[in-house]
């Protein structure tokens, strides 16, 4: 059987492979791109379903926009460790919408725009000096893996699979008043870092969840039932009534981005982007996607397409290799309870911290001259401070 010739072929078609289509599309119009997916859509997916406005943000600028028409967007994010507690209220947080239908949206998107979905698993993703070949169905003159944390375009890329990892539980129950219209993130201390989540979808249902860094309690390690009962103890009542809890493995982020020369890219999870102290990772996915879309634009336009990988790097590591660097930092601090809970008392007494801390969690954040100061203030402090709500702050960034 002989492939089929495309310019561009995306393994995976989440929100990393769509926006990869999406931003090749919007670059060269007349580009044929192919995506390829395991499952049909719309599909359910392991998330806590937090879409930040980053990620709305960066899908506008190739034209995308509306994919949250008709969930309400969050308003309040709480962050909670023992007594310590502080509470944000803003204009738009964010929203909290399904992944079967955010997903869904954006390959309805991508295929409007032009991209072609078949559904395939793909198993062997080769390369070599004249294009890639993704099994016997398609070869390109780039390929994008998108395909998640156990990608298969990861090792035709010459890369080791990711490392540290978090494992994470998700299910939905019934909205509790206390969780109306807001995001609830309570840290754990007894197996650190770890942390629950309760996530209103402002549609009766909550996204309800919690995770944890693997390999830290090698004597007790996480099971589906370890997992149940900690996100119970952490956030009484949460699974009581719940329903389809599942798990998944997150690929965490570190000090420093590699990636490789030539014609095969990586974006979102497949690339290893999950921020290490949240988990968030859709915003990743979206930026990184249409950062690799056009650069295998440009460089197919070009006629130089093994040029691809050495300028998606230099974008990416522009765009968030100081965050990167600030959030390795953050995600080895978060292991200890005292730093956590001086963080949120500090975010408790000046609202631009916790405005430092959100984008530190879900954008291109980092540890600010007011954040440390303030973090190490409390922790310097002879006596606890009372933590108290914080004054809301203008949202000044929008989608």
């Amino acid at each position: 059987m002989l492939a089929q010739e495309w310019d561009l072929v995306v393994v995976g078609a989440g929100p990393a492979g769509t926006a990869t289509a999406l931003g090749a599309l919007d670059e060269s119009p007349g580009l044929r791109v192919l995506m390829v997916d395991r499952a049909d859509f719309p599909r359910d997916k392991t998330c806590g379903d937090g879409i930040a406005h980053h990620a709305i943000a960066e899908l506008a600028s190739v034209g995308v926009r509306g994919v949250e028409h008709g969930w309400a967007p969050v308003r309040r994010l709480e962050l909670a460790a023992g007594s310590a507690r502080v509470s944000s209220s803003r204009d738009r947080l964010g929203w909290v919408i399904p992944r079967a239908v955010f997903d869904a949206r954006l390959v309805e998107r991508a295929t409007d725009a032009g991209a072609v979905l078949i559904r395939h698993r793909a198993v062997q993703v080769s390369a070599d000096a004249d294009g890639v070949t993704v099994d016997d169905i398609a070869r390109a003159s780039v390929v994008v893996g998108a395909d998640g944390p156990y990608s298969v375009t990861r090792t035709a890329a010459g890369l080791a699979p990711t490392g540290r990892r978090a494992l994470a539980l998700r299910g939905y129950t019934a909205t509790r008043p206390d969780w109306g219209g807001g995001q609830l993130i309570r840290f754990g201390e007894q197996r650190q870092p770890s942390y629950a989540w309760a996530f209103d979808r402002g549609d009766g249902l909550t996204n309800v969840g919690y995770g944890e860094l693997l390999g830290r309690h090698v004597d007790k390690p996480p099971t589906r039932d370890l997992l149940l009962h900690e996100l119970e103890r952490i956030l009484p009542g949460s699974t009581g009534g719940g329903s389809d809890f599942r798990a998944h493995h997150l690929p965490l982020s570190s000090w420093r981005w590699p990636h490789p020369d030539g014609r095969v890219l990586l974006a979102g999870d497949a690339s290893g982007l999950v921020n290490p102290m949240t988990g968030e990772g859709i915003y990743y996915a979206v930026a990184t996607g249409i950062r690799a879309g056009r650069a295998a634009a440009r460089a197919i336009g070009t006629g130089d397409p093994s040029s691809t990988g050495g300028s998606y790097r230099r974008e990416v590591r522009h765009l968030l290799g100081r965050h990167l660097r600030h959030t390795s930092v953050a995600a080895r601090l978060s292991g200890m309870s005292a730093v956590v809970a001086a963080g949120i008392r500090a975010a408790s007494r000046d609202p631009r911290t916790m405005d430092d801390l959100i984008e530190l969690g879900l954008g291109r954040g980092r540890i600010t001259p007011r954040l440390g100061i303030g973090l190490a203030a409390d922790l310097a402090a002879p006596s606890t401070v009372m933590s108290r709500t914080a004054r809301p702050t203008p949202d000044t960034e929008g989608a």
